[in-house]
């Protein structure tokens, strides 16, 4: 019983001392969602070169997408013109932080790694994409442009509305719907948390149960220091799935036990950037050499980061508990003294009512929803209709990459994508069912029943 009640000390601690900073990261990713759209990006990525890998790179950083989500936008981003080592870059950058990730580094690690993993992030993205510039000349099919969708779609059913001088009015969803701030409130408080709520509570879970079950200097003991924790974090990393968020309390466990901070370092950018499932949808998408190389640059740039950090640490003479602000679970969960304990575990008023309020988020956007297969009736204005089962989806991020995409299909005027059956609609006149599945395929996505194309 008492190894429960630690192990429940534990957690709470650590999410108590995220729950501030993740509110607040939540609700700035809300606002970058409705600032930076992904037509504001595509402009701003297209054509190849150094200067856009750098823009791919710094754009990146503060986007909350998941090493799965990203991999669908940033195909995207290729299809609507951007370079293919932008794009790397992109895939690079993206994964490893986000403002909410950088505000749980902030509240969990201290304010030295959470301006040195964004730092790195960045760093990360302009290696990677420059090696692709450079040595994979490989092409990819042309890039799809807004204007050649448009042409294709009033082409396909005649909805040109160039009459009145506006574009194809093909009924596409329109995302600008409700005001800015209902938007933004939308994303940052239900649609990012549903999208990186489970795996944050599991990143809790662990970092508890480390704090409890694992002794103070267990790893140190073992594997000791220099290169080899650091190889043997970016093997766990690496095949890993874990968002830049859900990392930070186990990577914060694993400095308490007895993990250097730059070993530390080379899990939270290996594991968010990569992923197995990634790692395969990548070598659909980009190709063989541009994941060759993208694991290089992983594998470098987290080694050479995490040996920076150690060494300055080193010589500036820092303990790592000195780089902790406050989160100790292990210390709390072992704390002798009753008040000390309460204390420890309770804090402010302010980091308990956060808490309190971020547990009322995430049970809101966890919370099972009723859910009902789509029919194939279509409006009357809609000769056709089709569901497809897509596989490979995992937040909303690829719900909105594969509308986007699907949309952009000649004769398409309605989709609907819903992530957790895995199951889009799409309503329309005469499309091509066959454009359908190369839409899907693009995006590295699985065509479940590929048969129904057939019927239709």
């Amino acid at each position: 019983m008492e190894l429960v009640l630690s192990f429940l000390t534990a957690c709470w601690v650590v999410f108590g001392a995220m729950a501030p900073y993740l509110l607040l990261g939540f609700i700035v990713a809300g606002v970058l969602s409705v600032v930076i759209s992904p037509e504001w990006v595509e402009r701003h990525l297209g054509g190849s070169g150094f200067g856009q890998i750098f823009k791919a790179s710094l754009l990146g950083v503060p986007l909350p997408l998941c090493s799965c989500g990203v991999i669908p936008v940033a195909a995207s981003l290729r299809r609507h013109g951007a370079g293919k080592g932008a794009t790397t870059a992109f895939l690079l950058s993206t994964p490893q932080t986000g403002v909410d990730s950088i505000a749980v580094t902030y509240a969990l690690l201290g304010p030295f790694l959470a301006v040195f993993r964004p730092l790195a992030a960045l760093v990360t993205g302009l290696v990677g994409g420059g090696l692709v510039h450079l040595f994979d000349r490989e092409p990819l099919p042309p890039a799809v442009t807004p204007e050649e969708a448009n042409e294709e779609a009033c082409a396909a059913d005649g909805s040109c509305c160039a009459d009145e001088g506006e574009p194809c009015c093909g009924g596409a969803h329109d995302e600008s719907q409700g005001s800015a701030l209902g938007r933004a409130l939308r994303y940052g408080l239900v649609v990012l948390p549903r999208d990186i709520g489970r795996p944050l509570v599991v990143g809790i879970l662990l970092s508890g149960l480390i704090s409890v079950l694992v002794a103070p200097d267990t790893l140190r003991h073992y594997l000791g220091t220099g290169i080899v924790p650091m190889l043997a974090a970016m093997a766990i990393g690496i095949p890993l799935y874990v968002c830049a968020t859900a990392s930070v309390p186990i990577a914060l466990g694993l400095i308490h036990a007895g993990l250097s901070p730059g070993a530390a370092l080379v899990f939270l950018i290996s594991g968010p950037a990569t992923n197995a499932a990634a790692l395969a949808t990548l070598w659909k998408v980009l190709g063989r050499k541009a994941t060759v190389l993208y694991l290089l640059t992983v594998a470098i740039c987290s080694l050479g980061s995490g040996l920076l950090i150690d060494a300055a640490i080193n010589v500036a003479d820092i303990p790592s508990s000195a780089l902790i602000r406050g989160a100790d679970p292990q210390a709390i969960a072992q704390a002798g003294g009753h008040e000390h304990h309460e204390a420890a575990v309770f804090g402010s008023w302010f980091q308990q009512a956060s808490a309190v309020a971020l547990l009322g988020v995430l049970a809101f956007a966890l919370w099972p929803r009723r859910r009902s297969r789509p029919t194939e009736d279509g409006p009357p204005e809609a000769d056709r209709a089709l569901v497809l089962e897509v596989e490979g989806m995992t937040c909303s991020g690829c719900a909105r990459s594969l509308t986007r995409a699907l949309e952009e299909v000649p004769g398409v005027t309605a989709v609907e994508v819903d992530v957790a059956t895995g199951l889009a609609k799409v309503r329309g006149h005469a499309f091509d069912p066959s454009q359908l599945q190369d839409a899907v395929s693009s995006l590295g996505f699985e065509l479940q029943n590929p048969e129904i194309l057939g019927k239709a």
